[in-house]
């Protein structure tokens, strides 16, 4: 569905993405995962016509994607990283001025509003001022904006930055509904149990360029699936292993103390460009 072909953004000196080449299908819901400033927000950027490529370009249903495209454009919903909602607005006014402008009839965006206030869970707060929000709320009400239009791709970038732990998973859950009617998402992410948890599959970003892409479990046992950890001349040191067991064998004969867990994608990530997702 959306075809990206040696898409390159340049600022000045900065390659911000350089030379992507990949596919995202139908349905599917998708993460672009990496370190800040890794390309992830700018690779977003050019795929809702915000930002112009350099070079390269992006097809969606075989269409090049430009500013130009309106009815290209409208296939596409929008959760920003930061927050942009109306705060002297109620919800409902919200939802209700986003769908005007994307040209809604009143008794459409009257339903519209409802099944979205319900599906987010502000029914409740439909009256309330969004200022009054908390930051959880915000981002629900985005979501809600995004959707409004019935778009067939969402895209989301950083939806959870900022929030707490506890809200950051009721996040997921209402996102993991999002793509069952064949919605497809697009997600930009720094937090690792959200690419786990949410996408089919994952590319991994670094310094604009796309280093690996894959379902997370593959990603993951490309390194193997069990990671020892050990700390050595004043830094933690880790080894990888297929099974626990070949963990625990190799264990056996190190002097002071070892962890040995499951490995996950920042494993892979760290292994592949030595940098942390999460900064």
């Amino acid at each position: 569905m959306i075809v990206f072909e040696n898409l390159t953004k340049v600022y000045g000196t900065i390659t911000a993405v350089d030379n992507l080449n990949f596919e995202i299908g139908k349905g599917e819901f998708f993460g672009l995962l990496g370190p800040n400033g890794a390309g992830k927000t700018t690779t977003i950027r050019m795929l809702n016509t915000l930002t112009a490529p350099t070079s390269g370009s992006i097809l969606i249903d075989g269409r090049k994607m430009d500013r130009n495209v309106t009815e290209v454009k409208a296939k596409i919903g929008v959760v920003s990283q930061h927050l942009n909602l109306e705060g002297e607005m109620t919800a409902w006014q919200n939802l209700e001025l986003h769908g005007f402008l994307y040209g809604l009839k009143k008794d459409i965006r009257r339903k519209r509003i409802e099944e979205l206030l319900e599906f987010t869970g502000l029914s409740d707060r439909a009256k309330e001022m969004v200022r009054t929000f908390s930051g959880g709320m915000k981002r629900k009400l985005m979501i809600a904006r995004a959707l409004m239009h019935e778009p067939e791709i969402l895209l989301m970038d950083e939806p959870t930055v900022g929030l707490d732990p506890a809200v950051r998973r009721k996040m997921w859950d209402l996102m993991k509904g999002l793509n069952k009617n064949g919605l497809t998402v697009v997600l930009t992410t720094h937090y690792i149990e959200e690419a786990e948890i949410l996408c089919s599959r994952v590319g991994l970003m670094n310094s604009g360029k796309l280093i690996e892409l894959d379902t997370p479990q593959k990603l993951i046992k490309k390194n193997g699936e069990f990671v020892l950890e050990y700390f050595e001349n004043g830094e933690t040191r880790s080894r990888f292993f297929n099974t626990r067991q070949e963990a625990i064998d190799s264990a056996a004969g190190m002097d002071g103390s070892v962890n040995i867990r499951p490995a996950n994608l920042e494993d892979t990530f760290i292994k592949l460009t030595n940098r942390k997702v999460e900064n």
